[in-house]
């Protein structure tokens, strides 16, 4: 009796698993269908101007077009884009908040204490939507003979603690690229760091620091004015905006890769129909030449990942960064 009556138990236990199960698909449909319903809040984790601004506008733009809701445009900056992923971290899961993460955010862990999230473990990806090539620039005046990558490591070696380097701040992608960049190199410098990227430039191109490791956004007017050199792009393949200017990887270091970049990020556990919804419609956003213009124009390139590749480069940087942050005992506090 006893194991009948289990029996019926288990039949009707599989029932209700099963019809749970099917009202959470018809639930997930009507959710996807639903969506979006009202205005989106897009979250910038830095002040207006700046490449992750330009983008998040961008792409809000053509998003408010596709799915005929306003999407709210909101800069919060501050602690390296951490207060922006906290915030973003206790919004409801429902798709109308979004975050346009970027690399500064990503690594904002390694470098202030208690930040409030691993951003691996803490957010939904979404879709990866650029990438922010950054490019080894020197000033003419003061590093008159070096014209590429070798020539600077030759005289870094051959100027061993004299050769000074600027980046827009401790634990800037820009420092992290050029630690890994002597790294590889078996080379010297030392770093200076600056409050942001153009105090950065401004001193580069005065000549009272001959180089940096800078964003091309940055840097790109005053490479074509002729008051910076580039030397290298880290990216793994050349930008369109400087063709003729190799790859680190182009140069004797196969295989380097350091590329700045932005996708977005939802609250931890946003719906997959959410998720997929915004996928098709930034595969499409991005996919549009016009748009991929715009971009460029900005200093970043069109770069779409759906939601599974953007996770799995987030845990990539994560870990190959928060490594190399570790060894090098960095800190931006």
């Amino acid at each position: 009796m006893r194991d009948l009556t289990l029996a019926v138990c288990s039949k009707f236990t599989r029932r209700a698993v099963l019809a749970l199960a099917a009202n959470l698909l018809v639930a997930g449909a009507a959710a996807a269908q639903a969506y979006p319903n009202q205005p989106i809040r897009l979250i910038v984790p830095f002040p207006p101007g700046g490449p992750t601004d330009v983008a998040s506008r961008l792409v809000g733009q053509q998003l408010e077009a596709r799915l005929r809701q306003p999407v709210i445009v909101e800069n919060r900056a501050g602690a390296s884009g951490s207060i922006a992923a906290n915030l973003l971290k206790r919004s409801p899961p429902d798709g109308y908040t979004l975050m346009m993460l970027a690399t500064p955010t990503l690594f904002a862990p390694f470098f202030y204490k208690n930040v409030g999230y691993e951003t691996p473990k803490d957010f939904t990806p979404v879709a990866t939507v650029y990438d922010l090539p950054i490019v080894v620039v020197t000033n003419p005046r003061k590093l008159p003979d070096v014209a590429n990558l070798a020539q600077l490591v030759d005289y870094a070696r051959a100027h061993p603690g004299e050769l000074n380097y600027a980046s827009s701040g401790a634990g800037s992608f820009g420092h992290m690229s050029m630690e890994r960049l002597q790294d590889v190199g078996d080379f010297r410098m030392q770093h200076v760091a600056y409050k942001g990227g153009v105090p950065a430039i401004t001193d580069t191109i005065g000549g009272q620091v001959p180089m940096m490791y800078a964003d091309l956004v940055a840097a790109l007017p005053h490479i074509q004015a002729g008051k910076l050199r580039a030397l290298a792009v880290g990216s793994p393949s050349r930008v369109a905006v400087l063709p003729d200017v190799p790859t680190i990887s182009e140069q004797g270091f196969a295989g380097f890769d350091a590329v700045s970049w932005g996708g977005l990020l939802a609250p931890p556990g946003t719906p997959a129909v959410v998720v997929d919804r915004l996928n098709r419609e930034l595969e499409a956003i991005l996919a549009d030449p016009a748009i991929q213009e715009k971009l460029i124009s900005a200093g970043t390139i069109a770069h779409f990942e759906p939601a599974a590749a953007m996770g799995q480069r987030i845990s990539d940087d994560y870990r190959k960064w928060g490594e190399l942050a570790r060894d090098k005992g960095m800190t931006a506090e």
